[in-house]
């Protein structure tokens, strides 16, 4: 099966009420877990590249990595584009073999988003590609996003009809109080989802998927194995998976996964040097490495996703 664009998928998610894996890779270690993990769930996957994924890993690697993985395990999978910060960018993936791309233009004046959007999405769909775009902006800050709380801001829902019927895209990321990378949230502050927002924008756009970004749980057991083993994380707070799974049971059909990929990672990598400090050789420590990114994976199927079975 070669790989494919997101639509199927989500109208699939979207009537039987799942949402699908969006994790981002950056190496072969973290391709092979996450497809190990789904092929043995017989689970459809979004492997999904940003911006600094691809100057540090390089476009072409990356691409060839993930036609690997099809090859390996004939699942359904989508290569897409995480946070493209312009129509080059987007143009370049989609010329490169990506089969969907996402265009932010979530920092921009409503109307040059709507502009910007529409040129992705006039470029993508004659080439078999699907777009998502974003309307709100998510605070936190992850590769190349950086949003400062002050500059947050949640999704209007009066608008989101009017930018999807004049730009034309497939999806759309919204902002409901999720936020990206590790440290979500100050001490003391409890994580709450806005789902009245995600319910009014459903209600406007029937039958339409939702994406959300900024949505690892910042699972307790890697940030307690990090500060175990030499780090200093004992703020992260995340989001809490039974409210992901309520709303991967509404409107939203993609969800996104990346610091907690890079927390199961870097702590096993840590645990495997500190109890092993004279061993130099990567496969040793990379191994543990990649079992970890499988069974974060797997975790998230069955607790979060729910779309084991659904290949």
């Amino acid at each position: 099966m070669p790989l494919v664009n997101t639509r199927e998928m989500f109208k699939r998610a979207y009537e039987e009420g799942y949402a699908i894996g969006a994790f981002n890779v950056n190496n072969m270690e973290i391709v092979q877990g996450i497809t190990e993990a789904c092929k043995e769930l017989n689970a459809p996957v979004i492997l999904q590249v940003s911006a600094g994924a691809r100057k540090y890993a390089n476009h072409t690697y990356l691409t060839k990595l993930v036609e690997a993985a099809e090859i390996e395990t004939g699942l359904p999978i989508a290569l897409h584009l995480d946070h493209g910060s312009s129509f080059e960018l987007c143009k370049d993936c989609i010329d490169g073999g990506f089969t969907s791309v996402m265009i932010d233009g979530s920092h921009l004046p409503y109307e040059e988003n709507v502009e910007l959007a529409k040129k992705v999405a006039d470029y993508a769909h004659p080439r078999n590609v699907t777009v998502e775009a974003e309307l709100g902006r998510l605070a936190g800050i992850e590769d190349a996003v950086n949003v400062s709380a002050a500059d947050a801001s949640y999704t209007d829902p009066a608008q989101v009809q009017d930018f999807v019927e004049r730009t034309g895209v497939d999806s759309l990321a919204i902002a409901i109080g999720t936020s990206h990378g590790a440290y979500k949230f100050k001490p003391g502050q409890k994580p709450q989802l806005r789902f009245d927002i995600l319910k009014e924008v459903s209600d406007r756009l029937p039958g339409f998927p939702i994406v959300l970004h900024g949505a690892s749980s910042v699972i307790p057991e890697y940030v307690e194995m990090i500060n175990q083993f030499g780090g200093e994380m004992p703020d992260a707070i995340g989001i809490p998976e039974d409210m992901l799974r309520e709303a991967a049971k509404m409107a939203v059909c993609k969800i996104n996964v990346d610091s907690d990929l890079r927390l199961a990672m870097t702590a096993a990598v840590r645990k495997y040097l500190a109890e092993n400090p004279s061993h130099f050789d990567p496969r040793q420590y990379l191994s543990p490495a990649r079992d970890a990114i499988k069974s974060l994976v797997m975790h998230k199927i069955e607790t979060v996703l729910g779309c084991g079975g659904k290949a």
